[in-house]
């Protein structure tokens, strides 16, 4: 049953990154946005997914990736409109 509740909040979690993942393709800056707490979210799905493979294997660590990989497109865009940033403060 704990892995239902464990899906459950991963699924939450998922629900709010295509949002954040919008937010940071539209406005095409880094302003606003914390590469450290990016970072520290990314690393916290990679352990959740060392935790399963280790020994409590099931189905919920593929929903461990999928936030994984969410989170890695919203770093990935991070590192694009920080460059975009860079080049608007050199051009200005």
């Amino acid at each position: 049953m704990s892995s239902v509740f464990e899906a459950v909040m991963l699924l939450c979690f998922a629900a709010a990154w295509p949002a954040a993942i919008h937010k940071s393709w539209v406005s095409r800056t880094a302003r606003g946005k914390s590469v450290l707490f990016l970072v520290i979210v990314f690393i916290g799905y990679m352990a959740g997914i060392a935790f399963k493979v280790t020994g409590n294997l099931d189905r919920v660590v593929f929903m461990y990736g999928f936030n994984a990989c969410l989170v890695g497109i919203d770093l990935a865009l991070y590192v694009r409109n920080a460059r975009l940033d860079r080049q608007r403060a050199g051009s200005g």
